[in-house]
């Protein structure tokens, strides 16, 4: 396979951004935060990099749950990796203090790229460390996607066009997943992983993929990005919604459809409609991008069904939600967020160390026996974030 040109530049920034974007970073420790969210963002990245972080020693990585359980590996996957990341990002926005974690990011983010793989025709992501710091992985097209919205939220932060060369680069390869084989039921969708065993078109890789391309688009204005976008969000729009704000998980080559429900492919499918809507002035993404916020609160709010998802599917719905109040501003968004983030400060933090657990499925009560996670530590540290720097 040919490499674009773009992701030939992409390929051959990869050294300097490891190189050149490497400081030690600084632990967040008591530094002085105003209102109760800027000091939950603070609290929870402190013990996130106290007890998770394996130190600038260990090339900056995390271990993916404390205690220990993975005697394979000695590190974490690349999502809960990217959410450090992530969480990372947002601490550096914080008001007043931001400044103290932009060292912190730069580093995250050289470390993201220990795990590509550059594989002769077909780059990526992979989803665990490849030699020499691992055994390597597949590619996860949703993995890519959702690494290549957080090097473009580090390129917003820092202006600096490495990151806008490797989201580039992620976008080439999430691409090789859009499946539109005219045999198939509902032809097109996206490959939820790179291998010939995969079965599935999936709205996770769909709705992240045509976000990541949207706002690309914002960025460069290219046309090409456009035309992915609006092609990506249709497909899961006329394929796997289910009602206003829901999204089917996937479609299987078989016809097959798996129903469950995920508060991020809700989100997703509401950022790419109001980034659509921001790039091209046509208000029917807004109407579109309403409706699935109005439909999706009203089904998540029942009974327990926010706390029953994992905090990082919240994460990135909040998240969302939170673009969307800044075209349209609905009370309903900040308030629904603010109650989940106390409620879980209460129920699932252990105040000893200031670590989260959650029940294996990612949601319920505070299990004292179970693990804290990398993925769920790193969502409450953006979860936070995110509310302190909306109140700024």
């Amino acid at each position: 396979m040919k490499l674009s040109a773009r992701t030939a530049l992409a390929l051959a920034a990869a050294p300097l951004l490891c190189a050149a974007l490497s400081p030690s970073p600084a632990l967040a420790a008591g530094h002085p935060a105003t209102g109760p969210w800027k000091a939950r963002a603070v609290q929870t990245y402190d013990a996130l990099q106290h007890h998770l972080y394996q130190g600038a020693d260990d090339h900056g990585l995390y271990q993916e749950a404390t205690p220990h359980r993975d005697a394979d590996n000695a590190h974490s996957y690349l999502w809960p990796m990217r959410e450090a990341a992530a969480a990372t990002v947002d601490m550096a926005a914080l008001p007043g203090s931001g400044r103290r974690y932009t060292a912190d990011a730069a580093e995250r983010f050289s470390t993201l790229e220990l795990y590509f793989e550059p594989r002769d025709g077909r780059p990526g992501y992979d989803s665990y460390l490849p030699a020499p710091l691992g055994q390597g992985g597949d590619v996860f097209y949703d993995d890519n996607s959702v690494v290549g919205l957080s090097l473009l939220d580090q390129y917003e932060a820092t202006g600096d066009a490495v990151y806008l060369h490797r989201a580039e680069l992620a976008f080439d390869i999430v691409s090789r997943g859009w499946d539109d084989d005219p045999a198939k039921a509902c032809p097109g969708g996206m490959h939820w992983v790179d291998s010939p065993a995969n079965d599935m078109r999936a709205a996770n890789v769909t709705g992240l993929a045509a976000e990541l391309a949207a706002r690309l688009h914002q960025e460069t204005h290219e046309g090409g990005y456009l035309t992915s976008a609006q092609r990506w969000y249709e497909w899961n729009w006329s394929c796997l919604r289910q009602s206003p704000g829901l999204y089917r998980n996937s479609l299987g080559d078989d016809g097959s459809v798996n129903s469950t429900l995920w508060t991020y492919n809700s989100g997703a499918m509401i950022g790419t409609a109001t980034t659509l809507y921001k790039a091209t002035g046509d208000r029917t993404y807004l109407r579109r991008a309403v409706q699935d916020a109005e439909g999706s609160l009203a089904y998540w709010k029942e009974g327990e069904r926010l706390h029953d998802q994992p905090a990082i599917f919240n994460a990135i719905y909040f998240d969302n939600l939170r673009m969307l109040d800044g075209v349209r501003h609905d009370p309903a968004y900040r308030q629904t967020e603010s109650a989940y983030a106390e409620r879980v400060w209460k129920e699932n933090r252990d105040p000893a160390n200031g670590l989260f657990r959650f029940q294996p499925s990612g949601g319920g009560d505070y299990e004292p026996t179970a693990s804290a996670e990398t993925l769920e530590q790193s969502a409450m540290v953006q979860i936070f974030a995110g509310l302190a720097t909306e109140t700024s």
